[in-house]
């Protein structure tokens, strides 16, 4: 466990004196950091990986997976929502034209954390955080705006610690490089894909290639 002390981490309590916590993580690079910062606070934490918005199921199944393996080796209980699709393309329905930001991400960040609340709820955890707050290409604000609305419906204490300050961010970089995590290239959804895809192709670039890129490679 020589890893934690490559950096110089500020102690970590959890709102009113708990100490359980459940995370729902996004993917193993924005998760990385948290979970090491948590582990050093002696923080006891469970990992809720809830996503139906990843497309396709490929790119799922490789985000899903690794994230899995960065917590058996913390031995952290790690938890697989459902891949309810479906109900996602329900939610976001008449929003595909939404940018990055919009109203769709409002919708998709309300359903995978009012989910996120249910679980911590079922499983008598009384604080929960995202790891999507941790990424500058999301809108705090709107991710933490979901997030206290869940926590709400529930009773529960949404945890709103700023994961980008004080270097949150570059140590995740670093954590990704050293774990050589999967490199995702859009956001995850179908229309991100798209969008990206779209950008790339004005700017003369590859489009993505699923599966391919890691962290770490040159």
């Amino acid at each position: 466990m020589k890893i934690l002390s490559e950096f110089i981490r500020p102690k970590l309590v959890l709102p009113k004196g708990y100490n359980k916590l459940l995370l729902h993580s996004c993917c193993a690079p924005c998760s990385g950091e948290i979970i090491e910062a948590v582990i050093a606070s002696n923080i006891d934490t469970t990992i809720f990986f809830y996503n139906p918005n990843i497309h396709p199921q490929r790119e799922y199944e490789i985000r899903k997976n690794e994230h899995k393996r960065f917590a058996e080796k913390w031995h952290i209980p790690f938890y697989d929502g459902d891949y309810d699709r479906k109900e996602w393309f329900e939610r976001i329905k008449g929003l595909e034209n939404e940018p990055e930001r919009g109203e769709r991400c409002t919708k998709c960040f309300d359903m995978r954390l009012e989910r996120t609340a249910l679980f911590a709820h079922e499983q008598n955890i009384p604080v929960f955080t995202t790891s999507l707050s941790i990424s500058r290409w999301k809108d705090i604000n709107q991710v933490m705006k979901a997030a206290h609305r869940a926590a709400a419906h529930y009773n529960l204490i949404f945890w709103d610690y700023n994961w980008r300050k004080s270097g949150g961010s570059q140590r995740g970089i670093e954590i990704s490089k050293r774990e050589r995590f999967y490199k995702q290239e859009y956001c995850g959804c179908v229309y991100s894909l798209r969008d990206t895809n779209k950008w790339r192709e004005q700017k003369g670039l590859a489009l993505i290639e699923i599966g391919e890129h890691y962290y770490g490679d040159s």
